[in-house]
């Protein structure tokens, strides 16, 4: 065997020892991280913050406990940056308790792994860039609450303080992190992680639902039980996921009654019955 291979076969098992050592090191960091994390106790002022949020109040002592767990682990392994605006224990409960409340019950999927760095701007953002509505593409100046890309998440602070105390349809932090969710298989493509058998059903129906949607949007005219989920979830099957995610969480009475079959496959993927947050309908 001449110098080039045995050079080359080195060179493999360095690399190979190095990825070792630098896979050993990180589960140990994380498994020390989760010990610090599981004998934190959750502070005071973290939980008169939580206690304002309505659907907090609504989880059973159970899932609070669990919840406030994860809130920890959240900012301890996320880096909060504020844009021409102080970040605030506030900022970092609120937008970790609606991104953990999306995988409450999902013990099988990670904590966001991949997501390193939370953007925390004062107001809207205006951003440049192409739209696709109904099969029409649109170029030009949009304003976003916020914006997710796998590694990095914006938020409007101004938008989602509005829409974290109150039950109001819209929450840009539930819209994100459900981007997220959706990027955890890979590139985002309107479908979360599911079980290979669960596939074909969650296409099925929700697609079909984007569809029809996408339709009325096009000739925008007789949108009847479309109006709940808006014009802006047919810009594509990406966004839709995102959106029937906040009308899940935030009106989940409502969604139920016009999409069945949408609240349905849901319900399955998150585990959770969201009409617990809402008060009852008087009657």
């Amino acid at each position: 065997m001449d110098a080039y291979y045995l050079r080359l076969i080195g060179f493999i098992t360095f690399l190979t020892f190095v990825s070792i050592v630098w896979l050993s090191y990180q589960f140990w960091r994380r498994k020390r991280l989760l010990e610090m994390i599981n004998h934190l106790p959750f502070p005071p002022a973290y939980q008169k913050i939580v206690e304002q949020i309505p659907h907090y109040k609504k989880l059973s002592k159970d899932d609070k406990e669990k919840i406030e767990h994860s809130i920890l682990y959240f900012i301890h392994t996320k880096s909060f940056v504020g844009n021409h605006i102080k970040v605030t224990d506030e900022m970092r409960v609120v937008i970790a308790f609606y991104a953990c409340l999306l995988l409450l019950h999902h013990d099988d999927l990670a904590c966001y792994e991949s997501l390193k760095t939370i953007i925390i701007y004062p107001f809207a953002m205006v951003t440049k860039q192409v739209m696709a509505h109904g099969g029409i593409y649109q170029k030009g100046e949009f304003i976003l609450s916020g914006q997710s890309a796998g590694h990095t998440v914006v938020i409007s602070w101004h938008d989602a303080k509005k829409e974290a105390y109150h039950l109001r349809q819209n929450n840009v932090i539930l819209h994100e992190f459900a981007h997220e969710i959706d990027y955890m298989e890979g590139e985002a493509d309107g479908v979360p992680p599911l079980e290979l058998s669960k596939y074909h059903e969650w296409s099925h129906i929700v697609f079909r639902e984007f569809d029809k949607l996408a339709n009325v949007a096009l000739t925008n005219r007789d949108w009847g039980k479309y109006k709940l989920i808006g014009e802006y979830a047919a810009s594509n099957e990406i966004e839709f996921f995102a959106v029937i995610t906040e009308r899940f969480f935030e009106s989940p009475r409502s969604f139920k009654y016009h999409f069945p079959d949408l609240y349905r496959e849901l319900q399955s993927f998150y585990k959770i019955n969201p009409i617990i947050f809402e008060d009852p309908v008087p009657v």
